[in-house]
């Protein structure tokens, strides 16, 4: 198969981990005889810095050509110290997303047997978990009309959803459930909110034509209670924008760390394959970000086209590093000199070697090969 992928690399650690992504599927390239491009694009504070926009036409260019996107992280701390900026990096997020019409976004939230000491939850009330959020993500209050007043005192944000934005998404997070534990719940404020009414009106509508999914309604507050408290309980969850981006984020203390969560932004024409942290600018450069929810965003991309052993391939060589602790601090007690580049150096070699399972510590020390 022949792909060519726009690279968004972005601000902070972004870069770092996204290095990783493309390290993992130029091996499987290799591999599986495909053939893989990568054409570079700016976005968030870097392109700011370059260009004064965000998102530059040429980058929104790039991505139209290509038939996948891989998404760094973008941010900077600057821009969060100054309210009144009129320009941010986030804004070359949001509207990459709008441009390429991404409207679903898919994000696992999996337990990992290996890691399940790591979450500040108890083992017993998250081992098993695997949840799929199916966040709405180009319409809501992200997306809606903002209005501050001339004397600064006064704001407002719109919250606004029509039916379409609904019936798109819904069959998606209905089509999954069917193929998984058949069970969808979704999320909403629907005792407050008149735009989580039209989302529990259309979704009942909708869900006479899944009569073997079971479907169940349950208030924002009272989810992310629950998906504390119990997380097993849920199987597809379905949701709109901010409600999405709120509780993927919760998740992360789930599976011990966000550097693990990975996510996919599809649209009708175009996709988009990311991690959903943040471009965490004070761990920029210093070897120590997690490439691992990066690397399984590329796992995505490879499901997307059908590549379903390659992206287990991946999958493995993940597993593998996670069993025999080959990660960032963030999830490392055990040893203090495994780098973001020795993370994504050993899942590389992993590909390259599966049926290999001894570990070379000395190597993994030198940075040279991590499989004997």
């Amino acid at each position: 198969m022949k792909l060519n992928i726009a690279v968004l690399p972005g601000d902070g650690i972004g870069p770092e981990v996204i290095a990783q992504a493309v390290k993992a599927l130029k091996v499987i390239a290799m591999e599986f005889d495909h053939i893989f491009t990568f054409d570079y694009g700016l976005v968030g504070a870097s392109a700011i810095i370059k260009t004064g926009n965000p998102l530059p036409q040429e980058t929104i260019n790039l991505c139209k050509k290509a038939d996948a996107v891989l998404f760094g992280a973008i941010g900077d701390t600057k821009f969060d110290e100054d309210p009144d900026a009129k320009i941010r990096p986030e804004q070359g997020l949001l509207g990459i997303r709008k441009e390429l019409g991404l409207f679903t976004n898919i994000r696992p939230i999996i337990a990992y047997e290996d890691l399940l000491n790591k979450s500040s939850l108890k083992v017993k009330q998250i081992k098993d978990t695997n949840i799929l959020i199916y966040r709405e993500l180009t319409s809501g209050i992200y997306f809606g009309a903002r209005y501050i007043s001339e004397d600064g005192n006064t704001a407002s944000d719109v919250c606004k959803y029509e039916r379409f934005e609904i019936e798109r998404i819904a069959h998606q997070a209905f089509k999954a459930a069917l193929s998984r534990k058949r069970k969808l719940t979704l999320v909403d404020k629907a005792n407050v909110l008149e735009s989580s009414r039209l989302w529990r009106r259309i979704v009942k509508e909708i869900a006479n034509q899944y009569p073997n999914v079971k479907v169940n309604y349950m208030y924002i507050d009272n989810a992310a209670m629950e998906l504390i408290i119990n997380p097993r309980q849920f199987d597809v969850i379905l949701t709109e924008n901010m409600f999405g981006d709120i509780l993927s984020e919760e998740a992360s203390v789930i599976v011990g760390s966000i550097g693990l969560l990975a996510s996919a932004s599809i649209g009708n024409k175009y996709a988009m394959f990311e991690p959903i942290h943040g471009a965490y600018t004070k761990a920029a450069n210093k070897g120590i970000a997690n490439p691992i929810a990066s690397i399984l965003s590329a796992a995505m991309l490879l499901d997307h086209f059908g590549l379903y052993e390659e992206a287990a391939l991946v999958r493995e060589g993940v597993d593998k590093s996670l069993k025999l602790h080959i990660t960032t601090p963030d999830l490392n007690t055990k040893y203090d000199n495994i780098s973001t580049t020795k993370v994504g150096d050993f899942i590389e070699d992993f590909i390259q070697n599966p049926d290999e399972t001894n570990l070379n510590f000395t190597n993994i020390h030198l940075g040279q090969s991590t499989i004997i």
